[in-house]
């Protein structure tokens, strides 16, 4: 997955692939070992695990049934070592039990956009193309990102946009977006964005990337409850890893980072009762960090692929004795 660009084509490039591949091979070169794809897309990633370990299965899931009938063709090779489920990929326990498994050896994340929903002109993610304003990954969902342009209050639309966006001037872009749907409403993405850019002033305009790029973003993000479904799926999927088994997280915004980092950190800190001078073998830590920091794609990737720029690669292991 990625973050919308302005270069979007028919192209899929997994981020990091190698690395990824790399991370999560171990626990999976085993016989019965099952690798979840909770983000599966157009199957760029689960392709390349299938590949390298022989023995793994695939429980792929996706939100959006566009992606899933495309990963199922290019997976159609891989025969009964591939299960998909249209799914959130904070619903993995309902996933996992319907697919009569407790624990696996293998977890990717890959968080952001697929490349189909950045080049389908009519999905909406795209300010770089005019285009109705819908941003839903989930096309049964209800909430569109017009709609809350069109009449969520100014004070509730800046909020999203400093939150999920990181955009300072927030304030400004919602007092003219509401001005602006007052004389008529949003219906396209082109008119929203020449309003984003007259907020902005001249001198930041032309800096930090497209004016529009950080509010599309937090509207991507709300329209489809992002961060409140990967504030789900992460207990869930430390959860669901058998002994030894792995996750790789790839995320596209500091909102997400933190959101990661936080919860790996978490899981990996021994919990000493106070007063007590040695970690008691019950509350020493149950996982492991795999990376150091959050992993970068270098230079030649991203001259590559130039949707890979932001990412940021964190890994954990369940250690293979259970501390409790």
């Amino acid at each position: 997955m990625v973050e919308a660009d302005d270069g979007a084509q028919d192209t899929h490039v997994p981020v990091l692939a190698a690395r990824i591949v790399e991370l999560l091979a171990p626990a999976l070169d085993q016989p019965g070992a099952t690798y979840v794809d909770g983000t599966l897309g157009l199957g760029g990633h689960a392709g390349l695990i299938l590949d390298a370990c022989p023995q793994a299965s695939l429980v792929g899931i996706d939100r959006d049934p566009a992606a899933l009938d495309v990963a199922a063709e290019r997976l159609a090779r891989f025969g009964d070592r591939v299960r998909l489920y249209r799914a959130v990929y904070h619903e993995l326990p309902e996933v996992l039990e319907e697919a009569g498994l407790r624990r696996v050896q293998g977890i990717c994340l890959d968080l952001g956009l697929s490349s189909l929903q950045i080049d389908r002109r009519e999905r909406g993610f795209a300010y770089s193309v005019d285009a109705p304003l819908d941003m839903r990954m989930d096309p049964d969902s209800e909430l569109t990102a017009q709609t809350i342009v069109n009449t969520w209050p100014a004070t509730d639309i800046a909020r999203a946009l400093r939150v999920h966006g990181e955009e300072r001037f927030a304030d400004r872009i919602a007092r003219r977006i509401v001005t602006a749907r007052e004389q008529e409403p949003f219906t396209s993405s082109a008119r929203l964005v020449s309003v984003i850019a007259d907020a902005i002033p001249a001198a930041a305009r032309n800096t930090g990337g497209h004016p529009a790029k950080r509010t599309f973003q937090a509207l991507r993000i709300v329209v489809n409850a992002e961060l409140e479904s990967l504030a789900g799926v992460l207990p869930a999927a430390l959860a669901a890893l058998a002994r030894g088994g792995r996750l790789a997280v790839l995320a596209y915004h500091s909102g997400e980072d933190r959101m990661v980092k936080r919860a790996f950190a978490t899981a990996t800190t021994d919990h000493v009762p106070v007063g007590v001078p040695a970690v008691p073998v019950g509350y020493r830590a149950q996982y492991s960090l795999l990376t150091r920091g959050a992993e970068r794609p270098d230079a030649a990737e991203v001259e590559a692929n130039p949707r890979a720029a932001s990412a940021r690669l964190r890994a954990i292991a369940r250690n293979q004795e259970e501390s409790r």
